[in-house]
């Protein structure tokens, strides 16, 4: 079986992911290794679009080596996703939760709209918070090493919930 445009499959992948450090120089940012294997529902999104082009007619066994670069992946970095939050966002059952302010602490928030959001802690200052909320590969190109260790069809139930489910079902 292999990878197709347009159909559902469940990926089970290692990989090795460098980012070019500004100096065309790639090094490594994170690691799936065969024994902790990241598993994706193909076709959905859940990777970035790129990727999941560049692994299309790839089945098990074949290896990869691709770059996919910052405009593909997460974008430039942009300054005017620094927001100062009122400290007072930050309060849990009226009292300040100090835990979540350590500078380089990245926290889940979520927007106006209740969509979900991670943002780095900048800056803490008396009445406010520096978040930083680009993604933390915003302005990097990126270098995917790997291998595709299975792949299989995707059943009815894992793409109407557009998830993988477990081993034996559902598990969520």
């Amino acid at each position: 079986m292999k990878v197709e445009k347009n159909k559902y499959s469940v990926l089970t992948i290692s990989y090795d992911l460098f980012v070019d450090n500004g100096d065309g120089e790639f090094v490594k940012y994170e690691s799936r290794t065969e024994e902790k294997p990241l598993v994706y529902l193909y076709g959905v999104q859940s990777v970035l679009p790129a990727f999941e082009e560049k692994v299309i007619g790839m089945g098990k066994g074949d290896a990869f080596n691709f770059e996919i670069p910052y405009d593909e992946a997460y974008g430039d970095y942009d300054e005017e996703k620094m927001e100062w939050i009122p400290k007072s966002t930050f309060k849990v059952d009226g009292k300040l939760n100090k835990s979540l302010l350590v500078k380089g602490k990245v926290i889940p928030m979520s927007d106006e709209k209740g969509n979900q959001l991670l943002a780095e802690v900048v800056k803490v200052e008396q009445l406010r918070v520096k978040m930083d909320f680009n993604h933390p590969l915003a302005g990097y190109d990126l270098r995917f090493v790997g291998k595709i260790l299975e792949i299989r069809e995707a059943d009815e139930e894992e793409v109407a919930h557009g998830h993988v489910h477990g081993p034996g079902g559902h598990h969520h």
